[in-house]
């Protein structure tokens, strides 16, 4: 079984909801081939911001209501993370919008405390693994990467939990070596597909991020990746081929059991 996705790395307006939101659409709109998974970076509608005071929608505002429209018009399903409040909390949150409109979420379990994220927004405790045409694919955001056992296989007899593992992210360009060294390293481990969509451009902050938006492969091979420049990039994935290595190199079912405490 295959599955077609498509990966936006783009520059973000710093902290304009509206201007991301029409420039992602026409990006969305320019897409000329068919696709069924469009990955938007992390904090798609404001860059990576330290206001959700100011900035933070509802889960019916703006920005939701506009992945609803875009996936249903569309018929894809439409993947990024952005500043939600929810209860009097503040959340990084990942939204898995579905064509029908139906969505899951994931709340980002790592705060970045280099920049403070972690005195803006409440964390999340529970991993979002959604499946669709028979692929199962774990949802992560940025920070998460640098820890491996967040993202860790957790198999059942040899069995593997999820097949693609997605990361949306504002990861700065200083630390671009650790970026896809870790990116490399999460698919390798976990044999499984990788697929990471970063930003490009300088924030508000004059952070610049380099992208280095990747896709690579179970035995840790870059597929695709992209430095510096704005890209919409379309690759299909192929079910088959991940199984080939798995059967061909069974590491999975020798992996520790664990628990993770949440």
């Amino acid at each position: 079984m295959s599955l077609t996705i498509t990966l936006i790395q783009t520059d973000l307006v710093w902290e304009n909801i509206d201007a991301n939101l029409i420039q992602l659409e026409e990006k969305i709109n320019a897409i000329s081939v068919r696709t069924e998974l469009i990955v938007l970076p992390e904090m798609y509608t404001t860059g990576f911001t330290m206001n959700p005071e100011k900035l933070a929608e509802t889960m019916d505002g703006k920005a939701v209501t506009w992945m609803k429209r875009i996936a249903t018009t569309k018929r894809v399903i439409l993947v990024g993370s952005l500043a939600i409040i929810e209860n009097g909390n503040y959340f990084n949150r990942l939204i898995w919008m579905l064509p029908n409109g139906q969505y899951s979420y994931y709340d980002k379990r790592h705060l970045f405390a280099f920049s403070g994220e972690d005195n803006h927004y409440a964390a999340g405790n529970q991993r979002l693994i959604a499946q669709v045409k028979g692929w199962k694919i774990n949802l992560q955001i940025c920070y998460d990467l640098r820890f491996p056992v967040w993202a860790r296989q957790q198999t059942a007899e040899g069995e593997a939990e999820y097949d693609l593992l997605v990361y949306v992210a504002n990861w700065p360009e200083k630390r671009s070596h650790a970026w896809k060294t870790l990116l490399i390293a999460r698919a390798i481990e976990n044999q499984c597909y990788v697929v990471a969509v970063n930003r490009v451009g300088d924030d508000g902050n004059g952070i610049h991020h380099s992208g280095d938006s990747s896709v690579i492969n179970p035995l840790g091979d870059v597929i695709f990746t992209e430095k510096d420049k704005e890209a919409v990039f379309t690759i299909t994935l192929k079910k088959e081929d991940l199984s080939a290595i798995r059967n061909q190199f069974t590491f999975l079912k020798d992996a520790d059991d664990f628990s993770i405490r949440r």
